[in-house]
């Protein structure tokens, strides 16, 4: 006789970046030992592929792509997964930035983590009085690929995340799908901006929405309360 089937909890929350509600469940023993092997391998680009498998598998609503989805949403989903599967509780050693060298454990409510937003970002970003850039947000795949894979920021790897970003060029009259063009084309059309022009694209990424949290943390050897924001998703596993 077959043994029975353990019965799994779903929870629901809203995507960030759409606003669509999901259902998800919590990860099970055998994607959580995915999940702890790739972390202790310390291989950044092993953990973001057990993230992003995971997320695939505990995701229970159909018709979500998980490889669509933006880096802020994909570290959302992940952390409210981890929250209900192994606990709403996370403790991670902060460093004192008053002594740079004191790390202080502390726990932190994954309930209170929080995609923050910024009131003046812009998908839109207008180029002069008749072309107008629309951006999208970078997705896991590019987060891996421009965050892990690459080791050494350049020139070239910030084009590329550039490039890959950009949605749409339009005016009045016309409009131009980077689906419709290629990799060197937009990277052209990226070459031709200038200083002023470059330096709105670079602000669509420093404003973008982010998983965020504050908090303080007093220094135990200087007594120092020292303001602290983690953001991103490898913050909250320090």
């Amino acid at each position: 006789m077959p043994l029975p089937k353990i019965a799994t909890p779903t929870y629901e929350l809203v995507i960030p970046s759409t606003k669509k509600k999901i259902k998800y469940r919590p990860f099970l023993v055998k994607e959580e030992k995915v999940l702890i092997l790739a972390m202790e391998s310390e291989d950044t680009k092993q953990i973001a592929s057990a993230v992003k498998d995971v997320i695939k598998n505990c995701i229970i609503t159909r018709g979500v792509k998980v490889e669509e989805l933006s880096t802020f949403d994909i570290e959302y989903l992940f952390l409210n997964i981890r929250g209900k599967s192994v606990g709403e509780e996370v403790e991670v050693l902060i460093t004192c930035p008053d002594d740079g060298t004191t790390k202080v454990p502390t726990v932190i409510d994954l309930d209170s983590i929080q995609v923050q937003y910024n009131e003046e970002h812009s998908r839109d970003i207008k180029l002069d009085d008749s072309l107008t850039l629309r951006m999208r947000y970078p997705s896991m795949n590019e987060f891996i690929q421009n965050n892990f894979v690459v080791s050494d920021v350049n020139l070239d790897n910030t084009f590329d995340i550039i490039t890959s970003c950009i949605e749409q060029i339009y005016s009045e009259e016309e409009s131009w799908s980077s689906a419709d063009c290629t990799e060197k084309e937009l990277k052209e059309f990226i070459e031709q901006l200038n200083s002023k022009q470059f330096k709105e694209v670079e602000t669509f990424f420093s404003t973008m929405p982010k998983l965020s949290h504050k908090l303080v943390v007093t220094n135990p050897n200087t007594g120092v309360d020292n303001e602290i924001i983690l953001e991103g998703l490898a913050s909250f596993f320090g």
